[in-house]
């Protein structure tokens, strides 16, 4: 299935609850009763405990729901809505989650969402805060942290998670020995959309160039 299109801009992840409109009927029903409904429908249905602690539900309540089958546990203070309608980015969201909203997606996995790349990657590339190298993590498998700090400027959005802008994660695979053919096709077809300018792609060629 092919990623989202890209947002213009960097957006809030949460919005609104969105009963009726487009949405049908039970599915306003089912989502509008549940919690942190509103930041479920902007994250593909999922949400964290400390979401719905902070919408008011308490712990004893999402023990109820998740007995009921309304709610699931995806991982550890993650949870999705039983019937919310399936996601492209899901798995991706839940790592996000994961990372309290602090981490971006980047390298191969940006590379992917940009759709400048044909390969699904192995292992999703998440980049986390500096500061949270001194954590000691209990890593998801098939994941591959990067510590470093995005800034808005850097970032970009598909779908309900953030990304690294195209120019920042061609330069990071640069760095990252990504293979030189592998990059020059990423690179080219940036540069064709308009992604990225020459002044941008100029330094990234030449990193090829000295590896």
């Amino acid at each position: 299935m092919r990623p989202r299109r890209i947002a213009s801009s960097p957006h809030s992840p949460l919005t609104p609850c969105w009963c009726g409109g487009s949405r049908t009927t039970s599915f306003a029903a089912v989502t509008c009763h549940t919690p942190a409904a509103s930041a479920a429908l902007a994250q593909e249905g999922h949400f964290t405990t400390q979401q719905a602690l902070d919408a008011g539900y308490s712990s004893q309540l999402l023990v109820k729901y998740l007995d009921n089958g309304k709610i699931t546990r995806v991982r550890r203070s993650v949870y999705r809505l039983k019937h919310f309608p399936p996601g492209q980015q899901e798995d991706l969201v839940a790592l996000w989650l994961w990372s309290e909203r602090a981490g971006v997606f980047s390298y191969e996995t940006a590379l992917m969402l940009h759709e400048l790349a044909d390969v699904l990657p192995v292992r999703a590339h998440l980049t986390l805060p500096a500061k949270w190298r001194k954590r000691r993590l209990r890593v998801p498998e098939g994941v591959v942290l990067h510590y470093a700090d995005v800034p808005k400027r850097d970032q970009a959005w598909v779908g309900a998670v953030p990304i690294t802008s195209p120019a920042r994660t061609l330069a990071d695979s640069a760095a990252d020995n990504v293979s030189p053919e592998f990059l020059s096709s990423a690179v080219r077809q940036a540069l064709a959309r308009g992604m990225v300018s020459r002044a941008q792609a100029t330094p990234i060629s030449g990193a090829q160039a000295d590896t």
